[in-house]
């Protein structure tokens, strides 16, 4: 259907910066919005930001809002999450998945990438 692969991922300081990718195959056109969840140790997953793929439409957490960007390249099947000012509190599994609603729900979201890593130390 669709596959979805996160990248950029790693270890990162407080402060610094970092830009998550995903990267959409397969039948991308049953998707509108892209989504960026996150999920701590323990913790269920949170939404972080989504936008829709023509890039007209984002929406943010508060967690992140100020701090992240979202972005989209359609001629790449790719979205990205720009991560600023990182801190400890960011540490967690990145998700990406895809779904035909511009929403912060898990549950309006069809389809999932394995996740990627991100760790911040204080």
């Amino acid at each position: 259907q669709v596959q979805l692969v996160e990248s950029g991922g790693g270890l990162a300081q407080a402060g610094d910066s970092l830009r998550l990718s995903c990267a959409a195959s397969g039948r991308t056109f049953r998707t509108t919005v892209m989504g960026w969840f996150r999920q701590a140790p323990g913790k269920e997953r949170d939404f972080v930001a989504a936008i829709t793929w023509n890039g007209v439409s984002t929406y943010y957490s508060d967690s992140v809002k100020g701090r992240g960007t979202i972005s989209s390249d359609n001629a790449k099947n790719t979205v990205y999450l720009q991560m600023n000012s990182l801190k400890p509190e960011d540490t967690a599994v990145y998700y990406c998945a895809a779904g035909p609603k511009l929403t912060g729900r898990t549950y309006d979201y069809d389809y999932w990438g394995q996740g990627t890593q991100v760790t911040v130390s204080s």
